[in-house]
């Protein structure tokens, strides 16, 4: 199991540490670290904070992911989906949320709004040459070209 530093900044009365909401869940829910409700309108974007740093070892990233009853519920995600945390990053975890429902949409204190997966990172070595070399039967044909069924 990784072990993964995490330190509270919260200023926040309402704070709450990340965790699992079943056994089998991939990623931590992380909540909005506020003391008062956040109104966000049509298509509004606003920087959440969490109230909390880690420290991810190296060789590993974090990925902030929307949860999808925010989206498919209310129209609310997150607008860079997914958020990368490098290993480097010491800063205060916060999320994009972004509104793309008609509606106005309140970000309650303690509210769940995106989950972070802890995930290894590859690191390549690329090296400059013809990607023609080894055609395939889609090679280019660029987005969509697989079909739908």
């Amino acid at each position: 199991m990784l072990k993964i530093i995490i330190e509270k900044v919260s200023q926040s009365e309402n704070f709450n540490l990340p965790k699992y909401h079943s056994d089998n869940s991939s990623g931590l829910d992380i909540v909005a670290d506020i003391n008062n409700p956040i109104n966000l309108k049509q298509n509004e974007i606003f920087l959440v904070p969490t109230g909390i740093k880690l420290k991810i070892p190296r060789g590993y990233e974090g990925q902030v992911r929307p949860r999808s009853g925010l989206a498919l519920n209310h129209g609310v995600t997150i607008l860079n989906s997914p958020g990368t945390i490098d290993s480097d990053y010491r800063g205060e975890i916060k999320v994009i949320l972004i509104n793309h429902s008609s509606e106005t949409f309140v970000i309650k204190p303690s509210m769940r709004i995106g989950q972070i997966v802890f995930s290894p990172i590859v690191k390549v070595h690329l090296k400059l040459g013809s990607v023609n070399i080894f055609e395939t039967k889609r090679s280019s044909k660029g987005f969509g070209s697989t079909g739908l069924e």
